[in-house]
């Protein structure tokens, strides 16, 4: 396999609300270029009506389409969305991830941590591996964030690297900082951030709907299937 893989099919941008995301994004400091995943919006049932809070967007290193594809070329688009170990294949896959959330809608740093913060909680004693440096590293996660003010048009950029470090970058906009914001040397915070998104109650089903919906087509030409 080349040390650069090349995408079976194009990949297209995705618009979410009056958000664009690109079909592929450079990650600062690098590179290395990421193609999209998927994206969709995050919203909540309120007295009956739908409100919309931020939209979203995978980004996924080259390489997680061979790797994803291994297990899952030959997996239907609709076994895919109902599939809880694919989307954690995805958050678990040894490949960089890089997320966008853009804000539909202003919320506080506060307000939007703390929402986050028991997400990951909620995973991780799930998963029966809460421990004190989660608990650590929610204690850093909820500091860098307190501060911080998202009005609509802004953006949260995280990067997950495979050596474990979940970096942020803050933009006012849609523009991908080139400065970090902050580094929390926590992988275990990163999945967990990412699987409640995309996880078996992942908190955006339009974001799992549009990776489960694109990545068939792109995993085509690589692995075995099962």
């Amino acid at each position: 396999m080349d040390e650069r893989i090349l995408l079976s099919q194009p990949v297209t941008k995705v618009k979410v609300e009056n958000f664009t995301f690109r079909a592929s994004v450079k990650r600062p400091g690098s590179n290395e270029t990421l193609f999209l995943g998927g994206a969709g919006i995050r919203g909540l049932e309120l007295q009956g009506k739908f409100v919309k809070f931020t939209a979203i967007g995978v980004y996924l290193e080259d390489k997680a389409v061979p790797w994803l594809a291994d297990k899952w070329r030959c997996s239907s688009v609709a076994r895919l969305e109902k599939s809880t170990e694919f989307f954690k294949d995805i958050v678990t896959g040894p490949f960089e991830k890089f997320i966008r959330v853009s804000f539909v809608r202003h919320l506080t740093g506060q307000q939007y941590s703390e929402k986050v913060a028991n997400n990951c909680v909620k995973i991780w004693k799930s998963a029966g591996v809460y421990a004190p440096a989660q608990t650590k590293a929610l204690e850093t996660f909820l500091n860098v964030f307190k501060t911080q003010d998202f009005l609509p048009g802004s953006s949260i950029y995280w990067s997950l690297s495979t050596s474990g470090s979940l970096i942020f970058r803050f933009s006012k906009d849609v523009s991908i900082p080139k400065v970090e914001s902050a580094v929390i040397e926590n992988r275990l915070l990163g999945e967990a951030f990412l699987e409640s998104i995309i996880g078996q109650n992942g908190v955006s089903p339009a974001t799992k709907k549009s990776l489960a919906t694109r990545l068939p087509e792109l995993m085509k030409k690589y692995g075995r299937g099962n």
